[in-house]
C-alpha cells in the first residue's frame, strides 16, 4: 500500500475544508473559555508593574480573576466530559479473523485494490445496512478493560480500540445469507473505501469532536451534570452543517475511489439490497415478533430471510428471477461456522428490536423453524383465545355460563357493542405488560429496552379482530383437522387439508366492525368447524 499520499488523496479538498471548519468551532470555544484568564493575566501583570495603581483596579482585578477561575473550572469539567464521554456504539456480533478468514481476505483484497487501509476488524449487525464505525475512543478502551477484569468477553474492545486503529467494518448479517460472494464484494467496496478519509488527521479530529459533543448531550441527562447538555447542543448546532457536508464529501470520495471495483455488478447488487430490506422487515414483524412476545426467539433468522426473500421473489413480479442466482456461492460460505454466527445475530436482533435479554434462559429460549408452528403459532392462538374468553367473562353477567366456544363470541359480538370488549382486551394486555417491563428493568437494565421497536401501538378493534381469528383457528385445529403453519412473509397461518386459508380476515372484520356474523358462520360451515364445541385453551 502506498501510505499517506493515497490516504490524503481520498480526503477530498471539500471534506478537508469542512473538517477544518468544524475544528475552528472547537478552537473558538477554547478561545472563549480562555479569554477571562487572558484578561486576568493582563490585569495582574499591569498591577504588578504599577501601571494600574489606585482604585478601582484592585477590586476589578480580583473580580476578573474570580470569573477566570470559575470559567476555567467549568470549561475544564466540560472538556473532560467531552473527552471522556463514550460515543454511542452499535451493539454488534464480533467476528474474529479465525471465525471468518475468507471474509477478512475478501475485505483486505478490496482495500488493497483501492489503496486504502483495511478495516481493523469486522462485526455483524442484524440489520440491512453496512458502515464503518470508529471504536478508538478512550471510553471504548476503558470498557474493554472493565470487561477483561470482570472475566467477560471484551465486546467493546480488541485491536480496533487502540489509538490510530482503522475503523471497524460493520456488515448487515442478512446480506451474508441472501447475497452471493460477488454481490457482497460489490456492495462493500464503497464502504471499505471510506477507511481512507478516516485516516486523515483533520477528518478524524473533526469526527472525534462531534462524537464527543454528541455523547456529552447524553451525559447531560445525569444527576448534577444537566448543565453540560446546553453548551454541547450549542456547539453541535454551530458545526452541524459543516459536519454534514464533510460526511457527504467523504462519501463522495469513497464512492469515486470504488468506481473501478465491480462497478457494473454493484448496480445489480443494490437491487438485492432493496429486496433484502423488504424481506427482512416482513420476517421480523410477521414471524419473529410473535415468537419474541412469547419468550421464544427464532435461532436462525438469517437463514429464514433466504426463505422469506425466495417467497417474495415468487410472489412479486418485480423480483422475479432473483432466485436464479441462489445457485451461486452464498456469502455466508465465507464464515467458518455460519450456524453459530446466525444464532448470535438472531439473539442480538431480539434484543435490539424487542428488548429481550442478552442471553438465553428458561424464559427466553431459542426455537427452530421446524418447531415454530407447534411451539409458537399454536401457543399464540390458544393464549389469545384464552385472553378473549377471559375478557368476555369479565363483561358477562354472572348467570351466563362461561363456555369456551366460538358460538359464545359470535352471539356476543352480534348483539353487543364490540368496543367494550376491545377496550377490555387492550386493558388486559397493558396490565400483562407492566410486570414484565418492571421485572426486565430491574433485572436486565438497558438490555431490556428495545433500541428500534418494530411495531406501533394497535387499536382496540385490531386487537379484538386478532383474538377472534386466534379463537377460530383453535376451533379449526380442534374440530376440523386444521393445523398451525408458517408463512415466511405473513407469519402464523391456518392450514386446512394442507392448504393455507387466507380468507378468514374478511369475515372476522364483518363481525367485529359491522356486527354481522353471517360471513363468519358461512366460513365455519365451509371449513367444517363446529362453533358450539368447546375450544382447548391449553
Amino acid at each position: 500500500m502506498s501510505g499517506t499520499g493515497s490516504i490524503a488523496e481520498v480526503g477530498t479538498p471539500s471534506a478537508r475544508s469542512r473538517a477544518l471548519a468544524v475544528l475552528r468551532v472547537r478552537s473558538r470555544a477554547l478561545a472563549v473559555g480562555l479569554l477571562p484568564a487572558a484578561v486576568a493575566v493582563v490585569l495582574v501583570s499591569a498591577r504588578t508593574t504599577g501601571r494600574l495603581a489606585g482604585d478601582p483596579w484592585p477590586a476589578v482585578t480580583l473580580a476578573v480573576c474570580a470569573v477566570a477561575a470559575f470559567v476555567l473550572l467549568v470549561g475544564g469539567i466540560f472538556a473532560a466530559v467531552v473527552l471522556r464521554a463514550s460515543p454511542a456504539m452499535t451493539p454488534t456480533v464480533p467476528l474474529s479473523e479465525s471465525d471468518a478468514p475468507d471474509l477478512y481476505r475478501l475485505v483486505r483484497d478490496l482495500a488493497d485494490r483501492m489503496d486504502v487501509p483495511a478495516p481493523s476488524a469486522i462485526a455483524l449487525t442484524p440489520d440491512c445496512d453496512s458502515w464503518l464505525e470508529d471504536r478508538t475512543h478512550a471510553a471504548h478502551r476503558r470498557a474493554r478493560g472493565r470487561a477483561l477484569i470482570s472475566g467477560g468477553a471484551a465486546g467493546a474492545g480488541g485491536p480496533e480500540t487502540e489509538p490510530g486503529a482503522a475503523p471497524v467494518l460493520v456488515i448487515g448479517s442478512p446480506f451474508l445469507w441472501w447475497m452471493r460472494v460477488a454481490e457482497l464484494r460489490a456492495v462493500l467496496a464503497p464502504v471499505v473505501a471510506g477507511t481512507g478519509p478516516s485516516a486523515h488527521p483533520d477528518i478524524a479530529d473533526a469526527r472525534g469532536f462531534v462524537r464527543g459533543l454528541d455523547a456529552a448531550v447524553d451525559v447531560g441527562g445525569r444527576r448534577f451534570l444537566g448543565w453540560i447538555a446546553a453548551p454541547a447542543r450549542l456547539l453541535l448546532r454551530l458545526c452541524r452543517v459543516d459536519a454534514a457536508e464533510m460526511e457527504r464529501g467523504v462519501a463522495a470520495a469513497a464512492s469515486d475511489r470504488a468506481q473501478g471495483v465491480d462497478y457494473a455488478l454493484r448496480i445489480v447488487a443494490q437491487e438485492q439490497v432493496g429486496l433484502a430490506y423488504a424481506g427482512w422487515d416482513r420476517l421480523l414483524t410477521r414471524v419473529a415478533l410473535p415468537a419474541w412476545r412469547m419468550g421464544r426467539w427464532p435461532a436462525h433468522l438469517d437463514a429464514g430471510v433466504v426463505s422469506a426473500l425466495t417467497e417474495l421473489s415468487r410472489r412479486d413480479r418485480l423480483a422475479d428471477g432473483f432466485t436464479s442466482r441462489l445457485g451461486e456461492r452464498p456469502a455466508c460460505d465465507l464464515l467458518d461456522q455460519p450456524g453459530a454466527v446466525d444464532e448470535a445475530a438472531s439473539l442480538l436482533a431480539a434484543r435490539l428490536f424487542h428488548g429481550g435479554p442478552a442471553e438465553a434462559g428458561p424464559d427466553w429460549s431459542p426455537v427452530d423453524w421446524a418447531a415454530y408452528p407447534e411451539e409458537v403459532v399454536d401457543r399464540k392462538w390458544r393464549t389469545e383465545a384464552a385472553r378473549l374468553l377471559a375478557a368476555l367473562d369479565a363483561l358477562s353477567a354472572p348467570s351466563v355460563p362461561a363456555a369456551s366456544t366460538v358460538e359464545r363470541v359470535l352471539t356476543h359480538l352480534a348483539a353487543a357493542d364490540a368496543d367494550a370488549l376491545a377496550g377490555r382486551l387492550s386493558g388486559d394486555l397493558a396490565r400483562e405488560a407492566v410486570p414484565a417491563v418492571a421485572a426486565a428493568a430491574a433485572g436486565r437494565g438497558a438490555d431490556a429496552l428495545p433500541l428500534f421497536p418494530l411495531e406501533a401501538p394497535r387499536s382496540g378493534r385490531d386487537l379484538l379482530a386478532d383474538h377472534v381469528v386466534a379463537l377460530v383457528c383453535c376451533a379449526a385445529v380442534d374440530s376440523a383437522g386444521g393445523e398451525p403453519g408458517l408463512d415466511w412473509l405473513d407469519g402464523p397461518v391456518l392450514l386446512v387439508a394442507g392448504v393455507r386459508r387466507a380468507d378468514l380476515a374478511g369475515p372476522v372484520l364483518s363481525l367485529v366492525e359491522d356486527r354481522d356474523p353471517g360471513p363468519l358462520r358461512d366460513w365455519l360451515a365451509e371449513v367444517g368447524v363446529r362453533p358450539e364445541k368447546p375450544v382447548r385453551l391449553v
